[in-house]
């Protein structure tokens, strides 16, 4: 697949598709704010396109990464959206972090057209993207995967199918419910360990080999001791994935507590103006002795 499209050129999107660039795919992309994509074209190559339709038309694969359901559905089936201009045998793959009920409807929506899709939401954030060390988690036909690997190869470490659509939106779900009870649970663990007057460097080099350790205490256990709480997802898209998750266990009938308890403490944290932080940030609502 030489010629591709890409929509969303954030801080998840931008660098994915830089390394799509350095792999020597032709690219024309496009963004909601025309000067990003002006400026990522000035350092990276390519085309802008004035329109999604535009970037999709005689391409082999359009990419998105966006922000919401309803932005994904703008640029997939509003009226300047890729599917009406994206050619049978063609595919689209989203790593947008949406609802699975829209993941499946677009696959019923490009059906008629010959259109192959793929949800393909992605964990290891902003600095996997940066370094092209992503996991993807895909659902979609068979055939789908297969033709969207080749690419998504550039910007991953690990591509993992795990049904049929919709099913990669799920598992996201599952990663997002598990990783929000580490988070709570390594934020009352430090303040246990602050209010019991321990050294926190010394519990860190105790625990941090052993069953309690974790990526997040791998990473986040100093800077959290610190206040600094800049690193990478912020507490805002953390309530919004919590959201999707809810739903869809109203739907299918799941029990999520204590992950509808989270939610209300990152609730919390918004309220005391941390929405722009990251995750990590949680332990902000814990007051330290």
């Amino acid at each position: 697949m030489a010629k591709l499209a890409f929509i969303g050129l954030g801080v998840m999107g931008g660098p994915m598709a830089r390394h799509l660039a350095r792999a020597g795919r032709e690219l024309t992309v496009y963004n909601r704010t025309r000067a990003k994509a002006e400026a990522w074209v000035a350092a990276h190559g390519g085309r802008v396109a004035a329109s999604p339709a535009e970037a999709a038309d005689g391409v082999e694969a359009v990419i998105s990464c966006v922000g919401t359901d309803e932005d994904l559905a703008a640029v997939t089936m509003g009226r300047d959206g890729a599917f009406r201009t994206m050619k049978s045998g063609s595919v689209f793959v989203d790593h947008t972090t949406v609802s699975a009920r829209i993941a499946r409807q677009l696959a019923v929506e490009a059906k008629g057209s010959g259109v192959m899709v793929v949800d393909a939401p992605v964990t290891g954030g902003q600095i996997g993207a940066e370094q092209g060390t992503l996991t993807l988690m895909c659902g979609g036909r068979d055939d789908a995967i297969a033709a969207a690997t080749p690419f998504m190869q550039a910007y991953s470490k690990k591509i993992v199918h795990v049904g049929p659509s919709g099913a990669g939106q799920t598992t996201k779900m599952v990663n997002q419910i598990t990783f929000a009870g580490i988070i709570q649970s390594l934020s009352e663990a430090m303040r246990f360990a602050q209010a019991a007057g321990l050294d926190l460097d010394k519990v860190f080099d105790s625990i941090s080999g052993g069953a309690a350790s974790s990526w997040q205490m791998l990473n986040r256990w100093e800077t959290m001791a610190r206040d600094e709480f800049d690193f990478g997802f912020a507490v805002d898209w953390m309530r919004k994935d919590l959201g999707l998750a809810l739903e869809e266990a109203r739907a299918n009938g799941a029990t999520l507590p204590l992950a509808a308890l989270i939610d209300q403490f990152y609730a919390e944290v918004q309220e005391m103006g941390g929405g722009r932080q990251d995750t990590s940030a949680l332990i902000r609502r814990l007051k330290a002795k």
